[in-house]
């Protein structure tokens, strides 16, 4: 299995002054679940080198084990600070795409051409596509046989529910759950904060960071139970 991870690098939450990027569980839990079922895995961002990590993500509360084990673990902290730049990949080259969330990709991701057309390309060729959290943003601009990815499928991402929890509906430039339910996506969730991750045919999401894992569980599922096929 060859594993394509897109990070966001993108470092501001709007016109707040704060940081953002992309949250440390959501990209360290799945890092962590595809090394361990034996994939190769690649790192990408838009800009390449270090993506930047929500500082909110690896505060005291929101520490997990695999966390722990990144922070342990030199060589994936050398792959992280040298991911590749998203202009210079090609689709046929993986089997699959994930990407992590953070607020990060609301600004950068969902508007990038390159991701856009990349995810296109993975799509098209039958191969899964999988986004955490706020990293269903990415989707809002891809298009299959010209209607939006996400119409008619099963999808989850943040909840409106969890961005009025942490104060940020006014900061964000949309809302996750609006929007894929705006593009004719069959939105989903479980409670605030809950592990809830979801695959319709080739499209896997998951709510939140808690989902993270399980998401990138049924990812590996689906490369494992066969080769990817074209379809919808």
């Amino acid at each position: 299995m060859k594993i394509l991870m897109v990070l966001t690098s993108h470092d501001e939450l709007g016109n707040t002054g704060k940081p953002t990027g992309f949250w440390l569980e959501e990209f360290a839990a799945p890092y962590y679940v595809f090394k361990d079922a034996g994939a190769t895995v690649t790192l990408a961002s838009p800009k390449g080198g270090q993506p930047p990590i929500d500082p909110k993500s690896d505060e005291p509360g929101n520490q997990t084990d695999a966390m722990a084990r990144f922070k342990s673990d030199p060589a994936a902290q050398k792959e992280l600070a040298n991911t590749a730049r998203l202009s210079g990949i090609q689709a046929e080259d993986y089997d699959t795409v994930f990407y992590p969330g953070g607020h990060g990709p609301m600004w950068d991701l969902a508007d990038d051409p390159t991701s856009i057309a990349l995810i296109e390309a993975f799509h098209n060729s039958g191969k899964p596509v999988a986004a955490v959290c706020h990293a269903p943003a990415a989707l809002r601009k891809v298009s299959y046989q010209g209607q939006p990815i996400v119409k008619g499928k099963r999808v989850t991402g943040f909840a409106n529910s969890e961005e009025e929890a942490v104060q940020l509906t006014e900061v964000v430039p949309f809302l996750i759950e609006d929007e894929l339910k705006r593009l004719g996506g069959l939105y989903e969730k479980a409670a605030n904060w809950a592990d809830f991750s979801i695959v319709d045919g080739r499209l896997i999401t998951g709510q939140n960071p808690a989902s993270s894992a399980s998401a990138a569980k049924l990812l590996v599922k689906l490369l494992q139970a066969e080769p990817a096929v074209a379809g919808n």
